[in-house]
């Protein structure tokens, strides 16, 4: 996270003190740099240009941090997009993302989504099931035009990852059976509406082996040479995205050339344009949670350190039992045993138990790194709390990017029916 880094004492983003966003935003609030998701999606590009793979189509994964500022910057980077609903759709528009550049991937289309992403002609469908082939198709054929799709295939690869966040088993509920996947292929292109440019694929997220990447890759090019036998036309291979980041020391994904060079040789012969959706990889360490502490409370084997930010700002931790690093703001040196809390009423909610931490005490400053993917995107109001802002810094400058909804603008959107006013 080198644009996050101590100057004269204190950390900064880029040239921006985190006191001085605290000071004038407020705690907690999630910090960008600019400068950092612009590094991460040009070294995506060049690992891939490098290795000699020129026609890559990029887009950006929307989940990980659909940010609208965020969107933009990535947009003038030439990056797309990959949604996974009507609404992510619209950000990416929004953002100044072209719609052909946009891939709607998700298990779950609504039909109102396809119509809605045929209405505003996006690239790429990512099928699902056959059955949602079969919707896709009927809605283009009735308004006059052709949806351009690819079948996504589950190649049944373990990818080493987290559980919940694994796509690629068998037992995982996205894309279809790749022993499947000719027959059905087959029955999809012959659809009028539906026109069926290649296959795709996504076995995981957080991958810090490529092991498992290649294992798949490979699967996928035994089946597009299947696909060609049996007389089809494949000229797009989605490749998903899924490189992971460093959260903790000891982490050590692989590098962006590694990854290109074992992407170029298992490829090599499929003439195909290779489509990419990157991430985590451009977001998660171009953002940190800002936090204060309240309290550090006496516990029965260590102190409890109760910082503002709660597991509605930064769910992972009580999801996936996430590490992130907890470093002070102004660090003074000493080190402390602590647990690291927050004021949620849920046992669940605590971001690092008997972790070796900067010593902090009441009213200081921390930061959650490696927080710029699956962060705000995943916060909620739950007891009633605000809902986070975002904050985007470039150079010595910053913005508010998203607004703190506070409880009472959240509480002015409900509504007592009748019947209990009287």
């Amino acid at each position: 996270m080198e644009h996050f880094t101590l100057i004269d004492g204190a950390l900064h983003c880029e040239r921006v003190p985190l006191e001085r966003i605290a000071a004038e935003v407020g705690t907690p609030v999630y910090v960008y740099s600019r400068a950092m998701f612009e590094h991460q999606a040009d070294i995506f590009r060049a690992g891939l240009v490098d290795a000699g793979i020129e026609n890559a189509h990029l887009a950006y994964a929307i989940k990980a941090n659909p940010n609208r500022a965020v969107l933009a910057v990535l947009a003038r980077r030439g990056y797309g997009a990959d949604v996974v609903s009507g609404g992510e759709m619209q950000r990416a528009l929004a953002a100044g993302m072209p719609a052909h550049d946009i891939v709607f991937s998700g298990v779950g289309k609504t039909r109102g989504e396809l119509a809605s992403a045929l209405d505003v002609g996006i690239g790429q469908f990512n099928l699902e099931l056959e059955e949602e082939g079969e919707v896709l198709a009927a809605i283009a054929a009735a308004g006059g035009t052709s949806a351009d799709a690819v079948l996504r295939v589950n190649p049944d690869v373990d990818a080493g990852t987290h559980a919940k966040i694994s796509t690629g088993k068998a037992e995982n509920k996205f894309g279809v059976a790749i022993d499947q996947a000719v027959a059905m292929y087959g029955r999809l292109a012959a659809l009028p509406g539906l026109n069926m440019r290649g296959v795709a694929i996504h076995i995981g997220s957080q991958l810090l082996d490529i092991t498992p990447l290649e294992a798949a890759y490979t699967r996928i090019g035994q089946l597009v040479a299947e696909l060609r036998a049996a007389g089809h036309t494949i000229e797009r291979v989605d490749l998903g995205g899924g490189l992971g980041v460093p959260y903790k020391a000891g982490d050590v994904p692989p590098s962006t050339a590694a990854y290109g060079t074992m992407v170029a040789r298992v490829t090599r012969g499929w003439n195909v344009q290779l489509m990419f959706e990157p991430g985590r990889f451009i977001a998660g360490n171009a953002g940190v949670l800002l936090t204060r502490v309240i309290w550090v409370k006496p516990g029965a084997v260590n102190p409890y350190v109760i910082v503002d930010a709660a597991m509605n700002d930064l769910a992972r931790p009580a999801l996936y039992d996430a590490w992130h690093d907890f470093v002070a703001v102004r660090p003074n040196g000493e080190r402390m045993m602590a647990n690291i809390a927050g004021p949620v009423c849920e046992s669940g909610d605590t971001f690092a138990m008997g972790r070796d931490v900067d010593a902090v005490k009441s009213d200081d400053l921390a930061v959650f790194r490696t927080a710029g993917a699956y962060g705000a995107t995943m916060a909620s109001t739950y007891n009633s709390r605000a809902l986070v802002p975002e904050v985007l810094v470039d150079g010595d400058r910053y913005a508010v990017v998203a607004d703190r909804i506070d409880p009472a603008t959240i509480l002015a959107a409900e509504r007592l029916p009748d019947w209990l006013t009287a």
